[in-house]
């Protein structure tokens, strides 16, 4: 098992930017996927953005070009570089590691970020 600590959220402007990390208690080379997915206020938790083991990366359409993944293995650090945004990024940021063998994400306790016009 792994344990995931996520930091770096808070308030600010609509326009500016926040990196969040998430903290792996163990090697996160083994985790071929890990990532961020969202919650906001009476919605859905819904998939942000999520990267593979050898860096590349996939992102929900409303957060392509203006957001971030990346990974650092030897660190184990996943971190999230948003940038440009907007109201509608107000959530609690979730970090997961999906493990393959048997199937299974594990999650953080989140990280609240709130994004004011």
């Amino acid at each position: 098992q792994v344990q995931l600590v996520e930091s770096g959220g808070g308030l600010v402007q609509a326009g500016g930017s926040l990196r969040l990390s998430c903290a792996a208690s163990r090697s996160i080379f083994g985790y071929n996927v890990m990532g961020w997915y969202r919650q906001a206020p009476g919605k859905q938790r819904e998939p942000v953005a999520s990267i593979f083991s050898g860096g590349s990366g996939n992102y929900a359409d409303f957060v392509k070009g203006r957001f971030t993944i990346s990974r650092d293995n030897a660190k184990n650090m996943v971190y999230l570089q948003m940038d440009s945004l907007n109201p509608e990024d107000t959530a609690v940021y979730y970090c997961y590691a999906r493990d393959a063998n048997p199937p299974r994400d594990y999650w953080g306790q989140g990280t609240q970020v709130i994004v004011s016009s």
